[in-house]
């Protein structure tokens, strides 16, 4: 990303928080290339719009119950509160380390207890941490994560949700069929795919050449828009790739490095969650930290498919 005289200088007065990183971490590219400064944006109410279909929020790797994920959840909060929102995408590892429902009070009842009894619903996925308990059955069954089994569709408007197991002990061949199956019946104008682990990542575990070679062209067959993950515990968004746009939101709790690779449309280590709007003919993506500021905004565009 190249800078001017004028944004070099603006960057360089932030240099004590690290000028190389935070030069390209505040400003951002959305989707059709149009750049944004992202400084300084704190989250505000929006005004009513009647074209809005489904505002919803993503977030992954929540579970271990420390001061990172209360962090997170606050921010959660008080972005409900300027923009309400009923749904949270819960991308997998809700439970850390092995997956234990005795943990259940202190890594989700109690740090989402205040959207909790506002009448959000979290809908959940399995994660690798979630099945080292009875491969993960409890959490299955638990109300407060939704889950309809390992693998499961919902709707809310014109958008059509499936969550997948993506752990490697998965039922892989039924789930594909009744995938394969699921998207071509699907009418929703949108059609969102999630779960636990990456297809294309920066971080440390990096790209998944089998979930590529899987989900690409099944994603590009049936029109999907988008699929959220977890895992990797960083924030990172592409840019559209054979018409999906795929996003990690793993930075629920805890963060690690991550890097930027040629399809990186936005990448960022920090403690976050993300806000979607969903509109007719697009859906708005906010990157937003634990400072409540929007880091990164992105767009994916019905038309893209």
């Amino acid at each position: 990303m190249k800078f001017n005289r004028r944004q070099f200088l603006f960057f360089g007065s932030f240099a004590t928080l690290g000028a190389g990183f935070l030069s390209w971490a505040l400003t951002g590219k959305n989707n059709s290339g149009k750049q944004i400064d992202l400084a300084q944006k704190v989250v505000a109410a929006k005004p009513v719009n009647n074209d809005l279909l489904l505002r919803f929020v993503s977030v992954a790797d929540t579970g271990t119950g420390d001061k990172g994920q209360y962090s997170v959840a606050k921010a959660m909060t008080a972005c409900h509160q300027k923009n309400p929102y009923d749904l949270v995408i819960l991308a997998g590892d809700n439970i850390y380390n092995n997956g234990e429902m005795e943990k259940i009070g202190a890594v989700f009842e109690r740090p989402y207890k205040d959207l909790l009894k506002r009448g959000v619903k979290f809908q959940a996925c399995l994660g690798n941490h979630d099945i080292r308990t009875a491969n993960g059955d409890p959490q299955v069954r638990y109300p407060g994560f939704n889950m309809q089994g390992r693998y499961y569709t919902f709707s809310r408007n014109e958008v059509q949700f499936f969550a997948l197991d993506t752990n490697g002990n998965a039922d892989w061949k039924n789930q594909l069929v009744w995938l394969n199956q699921e998207l071509s019946q699907s009418k929703a104008t949108w059609k969102i795919v999630f779960g636990h682990h990456p297809t294309y990542a920066s971080g440390i575990y990096g790209s998944s050449t089998e979930f590529i070679r899987t989900f690409t062209p099944l994603f590009q067959k049936y029109g999907v828009h988008l699929y959220i993950n977890g895992h990797e515990h960083h924030y990172e968004r592409t840019r559209s790739i054979n018409g999906t746009t795929y996003l990690i939101c793993g930075a629920g709790a805890g963060h690690r490095p991550v890097g930027h690779s040629t399809w990186t449309e936005y990448a960022t280590t920090n403690l976050s969650f993300a806000l979607h709007e969903v509109y007719p003919d697009r859906i708005e993506i906010s990157g937003i930290g634990t400072d409540n500021r929007v880091f990164d905004r992105g767009i994916v565009n019905l038309k893209s498919i």
